[in-house]
């Protein structure tokens, strides 16, 4: 039911030239207006507090949905800062709420995030700090782009006076939400790719027929609907569970696995699309960047398959069942 509802929604109000208008430093508020006010951001708020009541599991479809579409807006960073907001027991400001993948003291008391996700536009900014969270108002920060193309990553800097006292958030893990939230739309924007590009392989022809049907063309599709399957499969494993905090070595798995596919899934898609696929105006570059910024944000694949491999080593277990033990939450 949430898949299709905002499947539709996200289908009228995220059009290619809403995107690009967005990207190109149009108020994102005319977007995000209609997603607010449809309630999509209390999805795992519980619902006796006005919320879905959505647990881990049922959330997964919706963020891989989310990211079938280019959104330029922090939806799904919105939703996971609710449930860490509340475990710190402070309230959710109005806005577009993001996520910093890392943050740093500096020796004046101020605060810095590095190429925050999303930063150039978010009112707000959750960062996991010492263990405990920070609510950090992005309008008091300073913000410097990143100089990529249409990315809206930026460093913030906050100064002493703007950055607030942390909060312990008990069972919080900022950067196990990322890492999680982020494979899921990798996962999506994967399958649209997909999709786009068998598309375009069954409507070009070459020598009299479908370029789809050449024996090159159809392995390397193959190839390419083998990682968009893993990244489906690992973002339901990164967002696992009944709660709402999701467990940190199932989403270092997931996030992994995700980003190290991105890049293939993206230079397939660019490959088989030729000339037309590198181009601004046709919609396929649209999710490919963010398949390369999504593989990166809260940890691209070599920060996170040390974390899996360190703690495959450190387990009783054999690889199998140290695989079974992760991966399923039925397993003894």
């Amino acid at each position: 039911m949430f898949v299709e509802a905002i499947e539709s929604i996200l289908q009228d109000a995220c059009t290619p030239t809403v995107v690009r208008a967005i990207e190109g430093g149009a108020d994102p508020r005319g977007l995000w207006a209609p997603i607010e006010d449809a309630g999509f951001l209390e999805l795992l708020v519980p619902e006796q507090s006005g919320g879905a009541g959505l647990t881990l599991s049922e959330l997964a479809p919706v963020l891989i949905a989310m990211g079938r579409q280019p959104l330029p807006v922090p939806l799904a960073q919105s939703v996971a800062a609710r449930p860490l907001l509340r475990r710190a027991g402070l309230g959710v400001p109005n806005g577009m709420i993001t996520l910093a993948q890392a943050g740093m003291r500096e020796a004046d008391g101020g605060v810095v995030c590095p190429v925050a996700p999303y930063g150039a536009i978010a009112d707000h900014v959750v960062l996991g700090l010492d263990g405990k969270v920070l609510l950090l108002d992005a309008g008091a920060a300073s913000r410097v782009a990143t100089g990529v193309h249409r990315d809206q990553a930026a460093t913030l800097r906050w100064p002493a006076q703007a950055v607030p006292e942390p909060v312990a958030a008990p069972g919080a893990d900022v950067g196990a939400w990322g890492a999680a939230l982020h494979a899921a739309l990798i996962a999506g924007a994967a399958r649209r790719v997909f999709d786009l590009t068998l598309q375009y392989c069954n409507d070009r022809t070459q020598f009299g027929r479908a370029i789809g049907k050449f024996q090159a063309v159809q392995h390397q599709l193959s190839v390419m609907a083998e990682l968009v399957a893993a990244c489906h499969i690992a973002a339901q494993i990164g967002l696992s569970g009944d709660g709402d905090q999701p467990d940190r070595l199932p989403a270092a798995i997931a996030k992994s696995r995700t980003s190290e596919a991105a890049a293939a899934i993206a230079a397939t898609a660019h490959a088989l699309h030729g000339a037309i696929g590198i181009t601004e105006e046709y919609d396929l570059q649209l999710l490919t960047r963010r398949l390369h910024q999504w593989r990166m944000a809260h940890g691209s694949e070599a920060f996170w398959q040390p974390v899996v491999g360190a703690a495959c080593l450190a387990s009783a277990h054999a690889t199998v069942d140290f695989i079974r033990a992760v991966t399923d939450s039925r397993a003894p």
